[in-house]
């Protein structure tokens, strides 16, 4: 007797404000899907404007798993992701319906696709130490330091991105082996039990993207962005060590708040910082493998995205 297929999962990857969230819930509309966010800014509580959190009129009719589910003085990692993500996905099929992973965080969907070594945990007293020699030498210095001890590492990472060169400088320090070197070993027996199906969005036009970006960025701010952070440094106990605000355009704003930018100059930053965002989850998703990529027009990615689907047998 043949053994009984995995249940399919599909994953909607794209950089920010390529416009997932609306595929997504297309997809909704036409096939019996349920959404989990693959979202390292949208876990936190209160953090709504500025990771673009559906609303929640969207969220009544198209709900989000893993929104919400921390408070911004907390961490969160990919392996936490990989157990929840894995958790929210047995429910899902377990109803017959079929998860649908969106986000642009792609460290986790890595994560849940191929597993990760075992990294070592946070060390305070590493992380304040680096956060000393930083203070005094420069972000930079510390990217060069870790261009030297895993190069791989320092091209993935960009010289402003502060928690993940502090997090790479951190493994190394407390494992002797350099970040990039564990995460290619990953796991053994890491695929998760799924038929898994890959789309990307993947604008051709990167002008067009950045004005996205822009024009989504003032749209936050319109709504209350600057405000929203206000109330998240007006609670006393976040500062910008956190991961959750070293995110883009928050740490930006924070940084306005503390008088050592305008606002005009935390704006241009704040979307500066997002294309940069953007332009490496671009080249993280060029290597993806056995993925349909979305590149023309909303209509076309739909139809593309559902015929990809069908060919899949996804109904």
């Amino acid at each position: 007797m043949p053994d009984k297929p995995l249940p399919p999962a599909v994953f909607l990857m794209g950089p920010t404000a390529s416009g997932k969230t609306g595929l997504a819930i297309e997809l909704l509309k036409r096939l019996p899907c349920e959404i989990i966010s693959v979202d390292s800014v949208m876990i936190y509580r209160g953090m709504d404007i500025g990771s673009a959190k559906p609303e929640q009129k969207t969220l009544k009719t198209a709900p989000h798993r893993l929104i919400n589910i921390c408070d911004p003085a907390e961490s969160y990692s990919a392996a936490q992701f990989r157990t929840d993500a894995l958790t929210a996905m047995a429910e899902i099929s377990c109803t017959g319906r079929i998860p649908l992973l969106v986000g642009g965080t792609l460290l986790y969907y890595r994560a849940l696709e191929r597993g990760l070594s075992e990294l070592p945990p946070a060390n305070e007293a590493v992380r304040e130490r680096l956060n000393a020699e930083a203070l005094q030498q420069g972000w930079q210095a510390l990217h060069e330091r870790l261009r030297h001890i895993d190069p791989q590492a320092a091209e993935r990472i960009h010289p402003n991105d502060l928690q993940r060169i502090q997090r790479a400088l951190e493994v190394y320090e407390l494992s002797g082996s350099p970040l990039s070197s564990l995460l290619q070993e990953g796991m053994q027996d890491a695929a998760p039990p799924y038929r898994l199906f890959k789309l990307a969005l993947v604008p051709e036009d990167r002008g067009v993207l950045h004005q996205c970006i822009a024009d989504r960025f003032h749209t936050m701010l319109a709504a209350g962005f600057l405000e929203e952070v206000a109330a998240l440094r007006g609670r006393g106990d976040l500062h910008l060590q956190l991961p959750a605000m070293r995110a883009v355009g928050y740490r930006q704003l924070w940084q306005h708040l503390d008088g050592r930018l305008s606002y005009a100059e935390a704006v241009q930053q704040g979307i500066i910082a997002t294309r940069q965002l953007a332009k490496r989850q671009l080249t993280w998703l060029r290597a993806e493998r056995n993925t349909c990529r979305l590149v023309g027009s909303e209509e076309k990615n739909l139809d593309q995205a559902l015929k990809t689907l069908a060919t899949a047998a996804i109904n």
